[in-house]
């Protein structure tokens, strides 16, 4: 229950109408309780502003009219605004990033801002009365409206800046990014030992070879958003079984397709089956703040659509590795919790999740595959390997660095020396170089695999770059 109403709370949150909606709830009650004042409180004291609190009923009510008006035309300007963005924004990079700019509260507060101003002049404008029905005209309200009006001026030229700044190549890429490392900060607090195994121990895979695992279908399709580790755990201990994740954070499930399996005494129910299905968020799309790997997944996303040759932007591909650097270089150091989850010494939860490995992976293998050819972004990649490998001292981590970089080296091996002249290779010469003086050991593996004459010049390399290291 705690897992659904989390997700519950972050689609309200998140959502592009939730917070403009609080916004014109807000305007409302503001307006009233600024007419409950004007009604019950004598502001003949004020009258020696004239300027502030002098308009009459007629007055009042053509400038609340004109406020009122000119607000829902900005708000229609800036909703036409808000969807070119979307618009553009998918065209240029991906539609993977539409939602991190649909959830940007400054495009949602300005937008309430505007509604919630014409709802606060409509309701002021309901309680102004003038001759037969005997004459009322809420100064202070008429005040706060003029002023209102004011301050909206200022968010429309604050959201136009704001929107051409957020429609940037470097913008989204940084806010993407930003989330990221947010994800990797709350998913994996704690820091790894240089030694530290991540991976299950064999003892426990000849153990689960024992067992008959029973298969509990999905009864739903989407993406899983979240699952309740914690409950799972309380449900495996209560029932005396074995709990096995089929599909982890991340991934799709089928409807009536294996989503967890038991191994354990006793038959599985409806009952059970509910419980646990009752335990995961299937959605339609993912979310970045329990999913590093799609806040991985949607840089990379706009890195091959600026290597595709319909727009061809190496910038933008050099700055997706870049920000991907970073968030890798966070993800070195920090402990991705292992699958096995232990009660009391006992095994009862085997969670699905990513690896290092496996995010090393999704964030270079495509942009590798579709960068051949391109010095500067396989150099790039090289030099990313060199940073993220100037922090990372798991010897396992090292060793899936040294295993893209030889990947990333076949590459332009194959592609850049055939086209290309010597020049070109000798950056990736260079980066090859570097990375081999910080793996060491690592990457002798890369090294063996050499030709005579690859090693030659890499070690002709190696010797200009670190001969006075």
């Amino acid at each position: 229950m705690k897992t659904k109403l989390q997700h519950w709370w972050q689609e309200m949150r998140l959502s592009f109408w939730f917070v403009p909606a609080v916004i014109v709830l807000s305007a409302v009650a503001l307006a009233t309780v600024l007419i409950a004042v004007d009604a019950n409180v004598d502001l003949h004291s004020v009258e020696r502003w004239p300027l502030f609190f002098g308009a009459g009923a007629v007055g009042a009510r053509g400038l609340l009219t004109t406020v009122a008006s000119s607000m829902i035309t900005v708000a229609g300007v800036v909703f036409s605004i808000t969807i070119v963005a979307l618009a553009l924004t998918s065209s240029q990079y991906t539609s993977r990033v539409l939602r991190n700019f649909m959830r940007d509260p400054i495009n949602q507060v300005v937008l309430g801002v505007f509604v919630g101003i014409f709802a606060y002049c409509l309701v002021v404008l309901r309680t102004i009365r003038s001759g037969d029905e005997g004459t009322f005209v809420p100064s202070l309200a008429v005040l706060v409206g003029l002023i209102l009006a004011v301050v909206g001026i200022a968010f429309l030229i604050y959201f136009i800046h704001h929107i051409s700044m957020s429609i940037q190549a470097s913008s989204i890429l940084a806010a993407a990014a930003q989330d990221t490392i947010k994800a990797v900060d709350h998913l994996f607090p704690n820091a790894l030992s240089k030694n530290a195994d991540e991976e299950a121990d064999g003892h426990w895979a000849i153990f689960l070879a024992e067992h008959t695992w029973t298969a509990i279908p999905a009864q739903k399709t989407g993406y899983i958003e979240n699952v309740g580790l914690d409950a799972l755990l309380t449900l495996a201990r209560e029932r005396g079984i074995i709990l096995r994740m089929e599909r982890g954070i991340g991934e799709f499930v089928v409807e009536d397709s294996p989503l967890i399996s038991a191994a354990g005494p006793g038959e599985l129910d409806e009952q059970m089956t509910a419980e646990l299905n009752a335990l995961y968020v299937i959605s339609r799309q993912r979310l970045v703040e329990q999913d590093v790997a799609f806040g991985i997944r949607q840089i990379v996303d706009v890195a091959l659509k600026a290597l595709s040759p319909g727009i061809n932007d190496t910038t933008t591909a050099v700055m997706c590795v870049d920000y991907l650097t970073a968030i890798l270089v966070r993800l070195s150091v920090r402990r991705i919790v292992t699958s096995l989850r232990l009660d009391q010494g006992e095994l009862r939860v085997i969670a699905r999740g990513p690896s290092f490995k496996s995010l090393l992976a999704e964030a270079f293998d495509q942009i590798r595959q579709n960068a051949e050819a391109n010095v500067a972004v396989l150099t790039r990649l090289l030099q990313a390997l060199e940073t993220i490998a100037g922090q990372a001292t798991n010897t396992r981590r090292r060793r899936a660095l040294s295993q893209q970089a030889d990947l990333i080296a076949s590459a332009a091996r194959r592609t850049i020396s055939t086209i290309s002249t010597p020049h070109d290779m000798a950056d990736i010469d260079i980066s090859l170089a570097r990375l081999s003086h910080i793996l060491g050991d690592h990457f002798q593996e890369h090294v063996s695999r050499m030709n005579g004459t690859e090693l030659s010049q890499c070690s002709k390399v190696f010797y200009r770059v670190f001969k006075f290291s």
